[in-house]
């Protein structure tokens, strides 16, 4: 009966063990391949990277360009000389000039509202005589 059944299926007997759920045959250079392919992948990554950084590198001397041309500066320069301003204000003196403190920081004197008051403002009026009493 096995040999009827091998015949009547040609080939396909190693497909049907794997359609009946035996151990499929494992590839012996699949390993070998799904390291190339992600090699493949990496480089391919690499690629792209330096694609993009070379596009970055051709468009920041082409924005350097109208900087120059018009007298525009960049951020960071701007940054670094308005430290350096305020460096060269506070190099002569002996303190630092003081820096703006926040408002309810502690500096002025305020008044504490109790949790009581503060439940108090949002009752509807009656209610409010009658706990101030």
């Amino acid at each position: 009966m096995d040999f009827v059944m091998k015949q009547a299926l040609g080939g396909a007997t190693k497909d049907m063990g794997k359609m009946l759920g035996g151990d499929e045959e494992k590839d012996p250079d699949a390993e070998k391949k799904e390291e190339e392919r992600l090699e493949a992948l990496r480089q391919a990554e690499e690629e792209r990277a330096g694609k993009y950084a070379k596009m970055e590198a051709e468009r920041e001397v082409m924005r350097q360009g109208i900087r120059d041309k018009y007298g525009i500066k960049k951020k960071e320069e701007k940054e670094a000389e308005a430290m350096a301003a305020m460096e060269a204000q506070a190099e002569g003196s002996l303190t630092r000039p003081k820096k703006a403190i926040p408002a309810g920081c502690g500096d002025e004197d305020e008044e504490e509202e109790s949790i009581l008051d503060t439940v108090l403002k949002y009752l509807p009026g009656p209610l409010q005589d009658m706990f101030k009493k």
